[in-house]
C-alpha cells in the first residue's frame, strides 16, 4: 500500500515522522519512509491552502497513491469538542470565497457564475471517499471551513456560524480533501483542536496537548492499516 501523510509543518507531526524509517528525502518537502510493511511519503507543504494545493500536484505527479491523510491541529467553533480531542474533517468549505453586496458577503454559490465555472472551483468538498479503519471510524466527524485568515474577532465569528455552521476550522483543509476527491483517494482529514475559535487569547491554547494528541492517533492509525 502507498501512503502519503500531508501536514502543514513538521512540527505538527514530528513524532510521527521520527518512528517512521527514512528511505530518502526528494526536497524540502517530501520525503519517503518505511512504516510496518507500508510505503508511505511524508509531505510537509507550509501553511495555507495555495502552497498545499500545489505541493499536492507535485507530488501526484510522481506518484499514485492509495490512501492519504492530512494530519494537523485545528480550532473548534463547538464548545462540545474538547481542547485535546482528534476529529476526522468530513465536509471542508473555503468561506472566504465569494462576494460582496453592499457591506453583506455573499457565498460562493450566491454569485451568478456559470455551471461550469462552479463545479471547477474549490469551494466546497465532501469526502465521500472517507479511508476508515479501527481508529479512524470512531472519531467524530465534523465540518469544516479552510481560511486564509484565521478567525478572532466576535462579529466575524458569529457571522461566519451563521452563514456556514462549521465546527472546525483550518488553513488546509478543503485543498487536500479536493485533491483527494479529484484523484479518487481514499483519505482522512484528521486534526486535533489545539483551541476555541474565539477573541484571541493564546493563553487558552493548548498545541502541545494537540500535537501529542495528534501523533498519538496518527500512529494508531498507522498499525491498524
Amino acid at each position: 500500500m502507498k501512503i502519503l501523510i500531508v501536514s502543514a509543518t513538521f512540527s505538527e507531526i514530528r513524532y510521527l515522522y521520527e518512528q517512521t524509517q527514512l528511505i530518502s528525502k526528494h526536497d524540502d518537502y517530501l520525503s519517503s519512509h518505511r512504516y510496518n510493511d507500508n510505503d508511505i511519503d511524508i509531505l510537509i507543504t507550509g501553511v495555507g491552502m495555495t502552497t498545499t494545493a500545489y505541493q499536492l500536484g507535485l507530488a501526484a505527479s510522481k506518484t499514485n497513491y492509495d490512501v492519504a491523510f492530512n494530519f494537523g491541529i485545528a480550532g473548534s467553533f463547538d464548545r462540545e469538542i474538547n481542547i485535546g480531542e482528534v476529529v476526522n474533517v468530513v465536509e471542508d468549505v473555503v468561506s472566504e470565497l465569494g462576494g460582496e453586496n453592499a457591506g453583506l458577503f455573499m457565498k460562493f454559490d450566491d454569485l451568478i457564475i456559470d455551471k461550469k465555472s462552479v463545479e471547477k472551483t474549490i469551494w466546497q468538498v465532501k469526502n465521500y471517499r472517507i479511508y476508515l479503519n479501527a481508529v479512524t471510524g470512531i472519531l467524530r466527524r465534523v465540518k469544516g471551513i479552510t481560511v486564509n485568515t484565521v478567525h478572532g474577532n466576535d462579529e466575524s465569528i458569529k457571522k461566519v456560524i451563521q452563514l456556514f455552521h462549521p465546527d472546525v476550522e483550518t488553513m488546509e483543509g478543503a485543498a487536500f480533501l479536493y485533491f483527494c476527491r479529484d484523484r479518487k483517494i481514499k483519505s482522512a482529514q484528521i486534526r486535533c483542536i489545539s483551541n476555541y475559535v474565539e477573541s484571541r487569547n493564546t493563553a487558552l491554547w493548548n498545541i502541545k496537548l494537540a500535537i501529542e494528541n495528534l501523533n498519538k492517533t496518527a500512529i494508531e492509525i498507522l498499525n491498524t492499516l
